[in-house]
């Protein structure tokens, strides 16, 4: 009999016991003590963990009076990005507020005290009337506007006018530059020659156009992932799109951010130049198989995998599958919404949360 049935009998004769000062006890208070005295007495053999005998074989097979330990499977995944390069289009709210102040700068600058900027006689002064001629006002790329002429009053934006269009005010700007690069005269009749203003890129590239997925020079305002196809897929399924995913190397007792490095290189090739962020996961999934895989000769049930997503970024560089380690097959770089309609269900609801929207 153990210590715990010893003091619950102790506490019980005393109960009963006239001359015992104790107030009795109920059998609801005893039999309550009996389960604490009997959890915290427990013999050491039940709650002594396992160890490994010191001629380091295996522990014995599992018998039917023994339950096996659960294991999983632990994989690293990387969701390499690329950021945006630009911002996102205007909406339309903001181009109306950006043409309403390119409006009122074009109030508060009336009058212009010309001579104040410009002395009387000078190159400067001859291109400040020129450009006055043609387009009416002291302000740049708003258009034409007369303060003071018959339709000074009508300074709304009519139907289907593009003036609030940033590619109009691009255009704007380049040709009041490229006039001011011309060759002219001025007033003394000396040649004044200046360069010409280059144009700015154009939002839309070329692999844009062509539809090329493996590109980094596309969607520019948002942020792309490698995404691959081929090898093994999770849970021995045929693989399909998925981000890059390897096991831990057990052996060398391998971190998530050193794992991580080890699968960008191994899939990518060594002319990416990378950066993982973090040594931390910012989200992991776990994927139980139908039927677990019970190990009796070393004592453990393998129930599925867990995977824990590692972010990184590309800095320079383009991924080259020709001798990658997993058998991956092709790669693409992919939108959020492009990721959306090539994952499956299941991929897609454990990243969905995590992915930016730009």
């Amino acid at each position: 009999m153990t210590r715990g049935h010893d003091a619950l009998r102790l506490l019980a004769r005393r109960s009963k016991s006239s001359t015992s000062t104790t107030p009795p006890l109920c059998l609801t208070c005893l039999s309550t003590l009996h389960a604490r005295l009997t959890h915290t007495q427990a013999s050491p053999l039940e709650t002594a963990p396992i160890e490994p005998s010191p001629s380091g074989r295996a522990p014995p097979a599992l018998t039917s009076t023994t339950s096996p330990s659960t294991r999983y499977l632990l994989k690293a995944s990387i969701l390499l990005s690329r950021p945006p390069l630009l911002t996102r289009p205007l909406t339309p709210f903001e181009k109306s507020h950006f043409l309403y102040q390119k409006r009122l700068n074009e109030r508060l600058v009336l009058p212009f005290t010309r001579y104040f900027y410009y002395q009387r006689g000078t190159p400067e002064e001859a291109e400040w009337k020129r450009k006055m001629k043609e387009r009416k006002t002291p302000a740049r790329d708003i258009g034409v506007y007369n303060a003071y002429g018959e339709e000074g009053w009508n300074d709304e934006v009519l139907v289907g006018e593009r003036i609030g269009e940033p590619e109009e005010q691009v255009e704007a700007l380049l040709r009041d530059a490229e006039k001011e690069g011309r060759e002219g005269a001025d007033p003394e009749g000396a040649v004044v020659k200046r360069e010409v203003v280059e144009r700015p890129m154009p939002r839309v590239t070329e692999a844009d156009r062509v539809g090329d997925l493996r590109s980094l020079n596309r969607k520019l305002e948002r942020t792309l992932y490698l995404v691959v196809k081929g090898g093994e897929g999770l849970m021995g399924e045929e693989a399909g799109w998925r981000f890059p995913t390897a096991l831990l190397e057990k052996s060398r007792q391998e971190s998530l951010h050193t794992a991580a490095e080890r699968i960008i290189v191994q899939t990518g090739g060594v002319n990416m130049n990378t950066w993982v962020v973090g040594n931390m996961p910012i989200v992991h999934n776990v994927y139980n198989y139908k039927h677990p895989v019970v190990n009796k000769q070393h004592g453990f049930e393998l129930r599925g995998e867990k995977v824990f997503f590692m972010k990184a970024r590309i800095l320079a560089g383009q991924a080259n599958l020709t001798n990658n380690k997993f058998g991956y097959e092709d790669f693409q770089w992919l939108s959020k919404e492009e990721l959306q309609n090539t994952f499956s269900a299941r991929d897609w609801n454990a990243v969905k949360t995590i992915l930016p929207e730009r």
